[in-house]
């Protein structure tokens, strides 16, 4: 079956928008989508899910704190996101941005940020602009910028936020969104993954703000696929095999995990390395390394509906929707997480 845009739109009441983190991270439910029955658990429920010998695969990408505010030479008011650090080096200290201003500024014109230092414009790319920065930029953004919460979350980043929009595990910073099915791990619960003999691997994937673009094209092999870099460690991969051949299952800790395993599966089978990826999965697509996915509740008409639609079936997923908005589940960033089977290549479900 071919599908449209339109076929991954759905009606989701505001108030099941998670706004605020739960303060216990493993407070969450999780909507476990087994075959044909839908199972509302609790979140720590993903122990008895789980097998020793089976592989959770973590994305340990860390947010950085890539909003800013600024001034142009002029004047004029700018909003920045920084998406990606293009290079760090002591000859060039580059970053790519998304900019909101009443004006474009000119390239090599300069803009004040946060009331503190200065940044020189460079050359646009595409819908993005280059600035250049004048000392290391993990410390500029560190010391200066603030967190990056979703569009769809109304307030500014607080105390709160910067400790419970990071994972526990986080530590390769780049990203500009969290990846969020890690959210609901806390230091306790991967213990007791360990102590069940479960293998904790680990990939990075830099989220980029692209994850919130929704597709706006009715025609989805018309739709452009944001960029985001990744790395698999070799120790991943030899993990991952070591799994396979005992027969246990891979299990995805969301779809910046599945995203990574997956672009580095294209030639057939994981291998190491870094890349860029515009990896672009929707229905039809058969999954090569993940067999289950933990993931939360995606928005209408995104890419991650499409995946997750690829991945468990495309109307197992409209029926798991439908049931976790008639059970008030928390959806999006901040929200609950549902358990999935890989089924591509197996059924039309």
């Amino acid at each position: 079956m071919n599908y449209s845009l339109s076929d991954f739109d759905f009606d989701l009441p505001d108030a099941l928008i998670a706004q605020t983190a739960l303060p216990d991270r493993t407070a969450s439910r999780l909507l476990h989508v087994d075959g044909e029955r839908l199972l509302d658990r609790q979140f720590p429920d993903i122990l008895e899910q789980l097998q020793a010998g089976d592989v959770l695969v973590f994305n340990d990408t860390r947010v950085l704190k890539a909003r800013f505010f600024g001034v142009k030479e002029t004047g004029g008011k700018v909003q920045l996101l920084v998406e990606r650090i293009l290079s760090n080096t002591e000859e060039n200290r580059c970053v790519l941005v998304q900019m909101r201003a009443s004006k474009a500024p000119l390239v090599g014109s300069k803009i004040r940020l946060a009331d503190a230092f200065d940044v020189t414009v460079g050359e646009r790319v595409g819908e993005f602009f280059t600035l250049h920065f004048p000392n290391d930029i993990f410390t500029l953004l560190d010391t200066y910028g603030r967190l990056p919460l979703p569009p769809y979350i109304e307030h500014d980043a607080d105390d709160f936020d910067e400790h419970r929009y990071q994972t526990v595990y986080s530590r390769v910073p780049g990203a500009v969104a969290a990846p969020t099915a890690g959210l609901h791990f806390d230091e306790a619960l991967l213990q007791r993954c360990r102590d069940k003999g479960i293998t904790l691997a680990y990939v990075t994937l830099h989220v980029g703000a692209g994850t919130f673009q929704p597709v706006r094209t009715e025609n989805l092999s018309e739709h452009v696929m944001h960029s985001e870099w990744y790395t698999v460690p070799q120790e991943t991969v030899d993990l991952i095999r070591a799994a396979k051949a005992a027969g246990r299952q891979v299990v995805a800790v969301g779809t910046t995990s599945m995203r990574a395993l997956e672009s580095a599966s294209q030639s057939g089978s994981l291998q190491a390395g870094s890349d860029d990826t515009c990896l672009f999965i929707t229905p039809g697509y058969v999954f090569k390394t993940v067999d289950r996915l933990i993931t939360n509740f995606h928005l209408p008409k995104s890419t991650l509906m499409m995946l997750v639609s690829a991945f468990a079936g495309y109307e197992r997923v409209k029926q798991a929707y439908a049931h976790a908005i008639a059970q008030q589940y928390r959806f999006f960033s901040y929200g609950d997480a549902m358990l999935l089977t890989n089924t591509s290549g197996k059924d039309h479900a």
